[in-house]
This record gives C-alpha cells, structure tokens and sequence, in this order.
C-alpha cells in the first residue's frame, strides 16, 4: 500500500519472521555465537528463552539457514503432541520419510543417527516453542540425548522457548534434563539505541534509501509503548507508516505513532508528554 510512496522494495515490518531481516544487536549476535560455539564442540543441550516477540523463531531460522553441510536437522515447529507423535515427526524429518505404524520412532532415530554418525554428519534437533512440551514429551527428549557412541553424542539438541520453559525444567522430575543443559542464553528486549538501530537496518534491507523517516518523538514513544520488543516494534512501526502515509506526510511523527498505539491493544499506553 505506501512501498512506492515511501521508496521501499518490500514491508520492512512484516510479523513473520524473516531470516533476512536478521538484526544482530549484541544480545542476539551473542546468543547466534554461543549456538555455534555450542554445536562445533558437540554440546548435548543448549536452551535459548526469551519473552513473547523476542525472535527466538527468527534466530532459530537464522541459525538453521547458517548451518553447513556438516549437520543435519530436525525442526520441530509445533512441539504441543504426545510423545510417541513428536518422535514420529522427528524421525520422519531425520529419515525423510513418513514411518509406518509398525516401525519404533526411537529405534528409527537410532538408525538415522548412526548412519548420519558413519557419514560424518552431526545431526542437531531445533524445539521451537518448548514452553509447550509436556513433561511427557520433555523426558522423550532428554532420552534421545542417551543416543550416543563411544566418543560423542549422536544428536544435540536445542530448546527455543519462553521463560515459562525454566519454569517446567524447575521441577524435580525434570532434574534429569536440567542438569544436561550446558549453555542457556535469554533474549532481551532491545535499548532505545538498538531500537532506532533496528529500524534503520530493516528499512535498508526493505529498500529506503532517505533520510531518518522517524521523528525523535515518535521514536521515544515507540521504545516506550514496545518496551523493546521486536514484534511490537513491528506492528506498531506498520501501522505508524500506514497513518503518516494517509496523512500524506513523509516522516512519521507523534501524533502518527500516537495513533498506532491507540489501534494496538498490546502496547503500554503512552499519554504522556513527550
């Protein structure tokens, strides 16, 4: 609707997470080394948690996206299933193939491993939205980690959730699984600097080649109505460029931000003066 009006190729904020859009501030440049660091010397578990929008889904993209021919994945987008389900699905996607019923997921996770183990393949399981497994599906989990040779683990395995997660792994069945965890990291929300940062670079990646389209005053109410949060961002920044474009103005200013937060029940309401 305003790309032309404003000079952009595509939507610089679009909600769904896009690799090429990756922003690495140093919080979520820190986390994407310590994933890498983690799978180069073989770590088992690796946790990354972070509040609702945070992009824990646009990292965990971003590191599959970055993974070279060493390693292969499983990715498990929807982990809310039963057990005996999830582990079906994840030998599918390391086996290519559905299974029958009559096959053991387990013992068809083994094979796979092994074979990708005689290939000189790592094989690494990426959990999206982990807050929502069950403790069920949780201990399945902590079993594949058991898959192992002499010298090294079989799979590694890595839990993107929200802070809900550590929660579940607080709890005394889940000792187990707690204490195989080596690396954890939580994404932040962004800083005012990092936020104007952040806008700036997905407005290059989108094509805008002008001068600063944001007002500093639309700027302080935008960090303070998002709390920093990247989602947030997004759709507020959307919609202020939708109103400023219907103003027909080229800048986004207070009162254009001002209305996007009045249209979207999830910002911190921000009357104050700015």
């Amino acid at each position: 609707m305003y790309l032309a009006f404003f000079g952009l190729r595509e939507y610089p904020f679009s909600l769904t997470p896009d690799t090429e859009f990756f922003f690495a501030d140093e919080n979520r440049r820190a986390a994407l080394s310590l994933l890498h660091f983690a799978l180069d010397n073989g770590e088992g578990f690796v946790k990354i948690t972070g509040e609702v929008g945070t992009g824990k889904t646009t990292l965990c993209r971003t590191l599959l996206h970055r993974m070279d021919a060493r390693f292969r994945t499983a990715y498990v987008l929807n982990p809310q299933q039963p057990p005996t389900i999830l582990l079906r699905a994840i030998a599918a996607d390391l086996g290519g193939q559905e299974l029958d019923v009559t096959q053991e997921p387990l013992e068809a996770i083994h094979r796979s491993l092994l074979q990708a183990a005689d290939e000189g393949h790592r094989v690494v399981l990426l959990v999206d939205e982990a807050q929502t497994l069950s403790y069920a599906a949780l201990e399945s989990i902590r079993l594949l980690s058991n898959l192992e040779t002499e010298k090294r683990k079989l799979i590694q395995i890595i839990l993107f959730g929200q802070p809900e997660l550590d929660i579940r792994l607080q709890q005394p069945q889940m000792r187990q699984l707690r204490q195989r965890i080596g690396f954890h990291h939580q994404l932040l929300p962004l800083s005012s600097e990092e936020t104007r940062a952040y806008l700036e670079h997905r407005l290059r990646h989108a094509g805008y080649t002008g001068g600063p389209l944001f007002q500093s005053n639309a700027l302080r109410l935008l960090q303070r109505s998002s709390g920093g949060t990247p989602r947030l961002l997004n759709l507020l920044a959307h919609k202020a460029l939708l109103a400023t474009y219907g103003s027909g103005r080229h800048r986004v200013g207070r009162r254009e931000m001002l209305r996007a937060i009045a249209d979207t029940p999830q910002a911190r309401r921000a009357w104050w003066p700015i």
